[in-house]
């Protein structure tokens, strides 16, 4: 995999929580569009889509991590990964390895931190030998229809692949999430919000949201009724799970 050098990798993200983005690009290639792909093109990081699919690492991340945590004065609670690219890029065994490198380092600074992946979770993560207890391990879910995936999330693990590792970690104690955003429209995919929370009924926390930045879904009639009904269903399902939920439709 080819490489890229940075000035810096840790920094304050827009949302108001620390993040680290280790590689440029991502080989998972949504379709949604992906807001990442989208502003790396703004800013002339990358030239094209096909350019974004072709993820570079970042060669001195461990080198800045390491310098950046021991000069922060206060310390943040916790540290995401990743907002611009994926922690755990399906079949990219470099990015696995340098994104647990970088979990572990973060650890060892007494910093927890809350990943997010369209791959599979290594189950080496549940080792708290190496990684905090308290870390949040999350996997995107906006469908179960492979279909679906394969049309609009083309490079990415399985979802019965992603949601087998993340139940592998929920069933060694520690903190899962599942992420369904974006969440489609039925003009887009017809589903039934029902089953995919079934499917993660184990998950200790989930997020729902609707999706951005494609006018087909404000194509579907009474989209945001559509929105507001399935967060409410989400609501529902959460409070009888005891599951800890988050809506954003």
């Amino acid at each position: 995999m080819e490489t890229i050098t940075r000035k810096s990798l840790l920094y304050k993200s827009g949302l108001g929580f620390y993040c680290i983005n280790p590689v440029l690009g991502c080989r998972h290639g949504c379709r949604y569009p992906c807001h990442a792909c989208m502003m790396a093109l703004s800013y002339g990081r990358v030239s094209s889509y096909d350019d974004w699919c072709r993820p570079r690492l970042v060669a001195n991340a461990a080198y800045l991590l390491k310098k950046e945590l021991s000069r922060m004065k206060v310390k943040p609670d916790c540290i995401h990964l990743c907002l611009s690219t994926d922690p755990f890029m399906y079949q990219c065994p470099e990015v696995i390895k340098l994104s647990l490198e970088l979990i572990s380092l973060i650890n060892s600074h007494d910093i927890r931190c809350s990943i997010l992946t369209k791959g599979e979770l290594p189950a080496e993560l549940a080792d708290t030998g190496r990684f905090a207890a308290d870390n949040v391990y999350g996997i995107s879910l906006g469908s179960i229809n492979e279909e679906f995936r394969k049309k609009w999330e083309p490079g990415t693990a399985s979802y019965a692949d992603r949601i087998h590792a993340l139940r592998v970690l929920h069933e060694k104690g520690l903190i899962t999430l599942v992420h369904m955003e974006p969440y489609p429209t039925p003009n887009i995919v017809e589903q039934d919000i029902g089953d995919i929370l079934r499917e993660v009924a184990f998950a200790d926390q989930l997020f729902f949201g609707r999706w951005n930045y494609n006018n087909r879904v404000k194509q579907y009639p009474r989209y945001l009724s559509f929105y507001a009904a399935q967060a409410e269903l989400v609501e529902r399902f959460c409070a009888e799970h005891g599951i800890n939920d988050g809506v954003n439709a």
